[in-house]
């Protein structure tokens, strides 16, 4: 027997691991921009609608960190063909769905069927790769985490526009049974090592509530205007009581559902850090500029997108040459590069003003590509690199579901912030900028622009100005957030490379 597993065709099977990460993760960004229509054809509100994108995220965030258990007790492969073929099931009854509870419903298996999918995969690329060439695997892994949340309003706006919006959920049943079929077929000689671990009720149902109300809380705090509204509180509460038992059991039970020792491992929990803190500052850049765009600069969706899409550039022209060689270098100096160059752009979004044309903002997230480039592939190889092979599928998922509780949270409180700073920032040029201001006065006249109508071009530029020196304010602080992981990714230790997966090895 071999000592180490490889498909028949390697290209095939990276092929096929690759499209299901694809289609998963573009199912997180792709329903955003279709809401509205969605919300109409269905006869709800766009508020209600909004249920779309939380009972998926819910859902996802609870069967992350299930992955090493699910793995543990069925073997990679299987979980990965399963978890690819379900999601394309799901994704049917989700444009068939004739009704908003139907589709909410759907959407939340689609999202429990989603979350093993990224860690199984990041794992089986590990395995099959020879270990100089783990690094390219991991560098095409992220290419594709960065481009298909970026692809996902472009893609979905268009389809709704041109076809109807259940062709959003359609698209992913070619996709899904392809690729299943090809690593069904190409990785059936693997062995996987079977266990049966015993079910861990208590870390089940205190993870599904706890992990499941907080997304709740973060998802909609901002709607229900935080803790003024009884329901936020009930939830907070029930969340904050069920995570303490999770966390306290997991810690001292024999057997936990999820293996939070993991983060005794000193890369693991260095890298987990910098991952979590740095993808979140990402996740916040990705959300506000769009929003931005729309509501500041009166961009239509699909020119947002556009003017948001050049960040996928360089990390699509970059992948093969960072993974080629990446691992002749320090991962920290990488990982370092990165962060200078994120935090650099940050700065620069931080002197945007009104009249900032469309070239200018396209050329900043260019040249944040770069930075995008050189940050999944070193973070996630130091994360993975003192892990045993057998827990190289629950550290991928522990890391997943933190980086995605992290963009919650990132959501939520940039989100806040930025309205929040924008309402103060109103308040105060209100004080000095008024109708009866004379050179206000001159301004509105020589727009031709005078009484009521007058007040509320005045309120609305005032409005306008707030948001955009509250925008300013969210990015300069978002680049002192990247340039302190600089320090934080220094801590972790070589020697750095991801060692492979249980199945190659046998």
């Amino acid at each position: 027997m071999s000592s180490e597993f490889r498909p028949p065709n390697l290209a095939l099977t990276t092929v096929g691991l690759s499209l299901a990460t694809f289609m998963q993760v573009l199912d997180t960004t792709i329903a955003n921009v279709s809401l509205p229509t969605i919300a109409g054809n269905l006869g709800v509100s766009v508020n209600q609608s909004t249920w779309v994108i939380t009972s998926f995220a819910v859902s996802m965030a609870i069967s992350l960190p299930l992955t090493g258990f699910l793995t543990r007790r069925f073997g990679e492969v299987k979980m990965f063909i399963w978890s690819t073929l379900l999601f394309s099931i799901a994704s049917f009854l989700c444009g068939i769905a004739q009704s908003m509870p139907m589709l909410i419903l759907f959407r939340a298996i689609q999202g429990a069927v989603a979350g093993p999918m990224y860690p199984v995969t990041q794992s089986l690329l590990i395995s099959i790769y020879p270990p100089a060439k783990r690094g390219m695997a991991l560098a095409l892994l992220a290419m594709v985490t960065v481009v298909a949340p970026i692809a996902g309003p472009i893609l979905g706006g268009w389809i709704t526009d041109n076809y109807s919006w259940p062709w959003i959920f359609f698209i992913n049943v070619p996709i899904g049974i392809f690729a299943s079929m090809v690593v069904g077929n190409q990785m059936r000689g693997r062995v996987d090592k079977i266990m049966r671990p015993k079910m861990d009720y208590v870390g089940l149902i205190t993870l599904i509530v706890g992990v499941g109300a907080l997304q709740i809380v973060l998802d909609k705090g901002n709607d229900e205007d935080w803790f003024n509204s009884s329901f936020i509180i009930i939830t907070s509460i029930v969340s904050a009581v069920a995570l303490a038992v999770f966390l306290i059991w997991e810690l001292t039970d024999d057997e936990p559902i999820v293996n939070l020792r993991l983060l005794r491992h000193h890369n693991f929990r260095t890298g987990t850090i910098a991952l979590v803190l740095a993808y979140a500052a990402f996740f916040a850049i990705g959300l506000l500029v769009p929003q931005w765009l729309q509501r500041n600069m009166g961009y239509t969706s699909t020119w947002a997108g556009f003017a948001a899409a050049p960040l996928g550039i360089l990390p699509v022209m970059l992948t093969f040459i960072v993974g080629k060689y990446a691992n002749r270098t320090d991962m920290r100096l990488l990982a370092s590069c990165a962060f200078l160059v994120m935090g650099a752009t940050c700065f620069m979004r931080s002197d945007f003003f009104l009249q900032v044309d469309f070239w200018h903002i396209a050329g900043v997230q260019l040249f944040q590509g770069l930075g995008v480039a050189l940050f999944f592939m070193p973070v996630t190889t130091i994360l993975l690199s003192d892990l045993q092979p057998q827990e190289i599928a629950a550290g991928g998922g522990l890391a997943t579901f933190l980086r995605t509780l992290g963009a919650s949270f990132s959501a939520s409180l940039t989100t806040f912030l930025w309205d929040h700073r924008a309402i103060v920032h109103h308040a105060h040029l209100s004080e000095h900028i008024t109708p009866y201001d004379s050179s206000a006065q001159a301004t509105l006249q020589s727009a031709g622009v005078t009484g009521q109508a007058g007040n509320a071009l005045l309120d609305q530029m005032i409005t306008q100005q707030g948001y955009q020196i509250s925008f300013n304010e969210v990015f300069h602080m978002l680049g002192w957030v990247f340039f302190s992981l600089i320090l934080v990714v220094w801590l972790a230790r070589p020697p750095f490379s991801a060692k492979a997966g249980p199945g190659a090895d046998h």
